[in-house]
């Protein structure tokens, strides 16, 4: 019995459990995004938005790091960078455009079923029933708690939802296939993309939205909050447990972004009805199971 008492704790599931905890602050300050662009942001310029959110934070990634890519760092960080930022951005702003709120957080929540997909063919990794069964709910969680019954469905904009979830997908599998070079730490791969995906934005910014004529404090606020946390510090947080987590345990992190803007909405005057309640709850057991292994069906092994 004292045996028992004095052993020590895992230290494997300690650093497990830490990474997770770690990486999921990315999709949760990612979360917060809706609510500062409605709240703070100049309307009619999400294009900007992004680009504010990307260019600056990865030139400031770079200043503090010195590294530059080298070799096929160049190729693979710019399509890094298109895939997480410049064409998720544009995609999803068609999404917002054509389709409600709600529908296109459902669509987003799909991605944990894209990257099983992907990461099968790509890394040859094979998903279990428990991750496949786990992800569907956690699309039917978010879509219990963010689906009114006004939605409504439109050809374009669904395609262009799931063009920008498939985009991101493929971001997320391409990068565990990737890892890091030697000696490059997740702030400089971080930088990098982000680089990479601000200079995507600017010819569509120039081109399609132009900059805002009125910038006001407000707007200075969140987009210094969106281009640090939710872009420097997020992209260098969800790059470090990309490398260090199975893709089955970090691709449905990205359910606590919807999460986190239903919480941000109760925080701003909203509530949460019955059915929405119950659709937070199951959203977050699939999240939380998706880190487990269920015994006797197989184990989904991320490559480290």
């Amino acid at each position: 019995m004292t045996a028992l008492l004095e052993r020590p704790p895992d230290t494997s599931q300690v650093r497990q459990a830490s990474n997770v905890a770690l990486t999921a602050l990315a999709p949760a300050a990612w979360g917060t995004t809706y609510a500062v662009t409605t709240e703070l942001l100049p309307p009619g310029h999400p294009l900007f938005s992004g680009l504010m959110r990307a260019l600056p934070a990865g030139l400031v990634g770079l200043a503090l790091t010195r590294v530059l890519p080298r070799g096929a760092w160049w190729w693979k960080a710019a399509v890094l960078g298109v895939l997480n930022i410049g064409a998720l951005y544009p995609l999803l702003f068609v999404a917002a455009e054509r389709l409600p709120g709600g529908v296109a957080a459902t669509l987003g929540a799909t991605q944990p079923l894209l990257v099983a997909g992907i990461a099968a063919a790509v890394l040859h990794d094979r998903p279990n029933l428990w991750r496949w069964a786990w992800g569907v709910a956690g699309v039917v969680g978010v879509g219990l708690v963010v689906l009114g019954p006004g939605a409504r469905l439109d050809v374009v904009g669904v395609v262009a939802g799931l063009g920008g979830t498939a985009s991101m997908a493929a971001g997320i599998v391409l990068l565990k296939r990737w890892g890091r070079p030697a000696g490059v730490g997740p702030l400089a791969l971080a930088s990098w993309q982000l680089v990479g995906g601000g200079l995507a934005l600017v010819p569509l910014v120039l081109v399609g939205e132009g900059v805002p004529q009125r910038i006001d404090s407000g707007a200075v606020a969140g987009y210094l909050w969106l281009g640090s946390m939710g872009g420097l510090i997020a992209h260098m947080l969800w790059s470090r447990g990309i490398g260090r987590l199975p893709v089955g345990a970090s691709a449905p992190l990205v359910l606590l972004s919807p999460l986190v803007a239903a919480v941000v909405g109760v925080v701003l005057g909203e509530s949460l009805s019955v059915p929405q309640t119950l659709g937070f709850v199951l959203a977050l057991a699939a999240m939380l199971a998706a880190q487990l292994d269920a015994p006797g069906w197989g184990k989904w092994r991320g490559r480290r």
